[in-house]
């Protein structure tokens, strides 16, 4: 299990099967506001992961380090963390529901 951001998404484009990326084609950004910034860009089973911010994104997620390790742990509902504001997301919702893909 990851103990930093930077770890996991380090680990991020070895840890996703790429059966689970099938069909998805998207540019995700994460703001991982008190440790940096990475974005992923799907392409139908190919994952490129990147530290820094992505062109165009369709979906930015915002969260502290904290609450982002402890949804990818599963010790934290991201549902639950976006109704009490301690995750953001801007853009297209869709594509942050498929993150469960991404995370686990």
């Amino acid at each position: 299990m990851a103990e930093t951001a930077k770890e996991f998404f380090d680990g991020l484009a070895d840890g996703v099967e790429p059966d689970k990326l099938k069909g998805i084609n998207a540019t995700f950004q994460w703001d991982i506001t008190d440790a940096g910034k990475w974005n992923a860009i799907i392409n139908d089973g190919d994952i490129t992961v990147s530290e820094g911010e992505a062109e165009s994104p369709g979906v930015t997620i915002s969260v502290d380090e904290e609450n982002w390790l402890a949804i990818v742990d599963g010790s934290l509902n991201a549902q639950m963390a976006f109704l009490t504001g301690k995750l953001k997301i801007a853009g297209d919702m869709t594509l942050a529901m498929k993150l469960q893909s991404l995370t686990g």
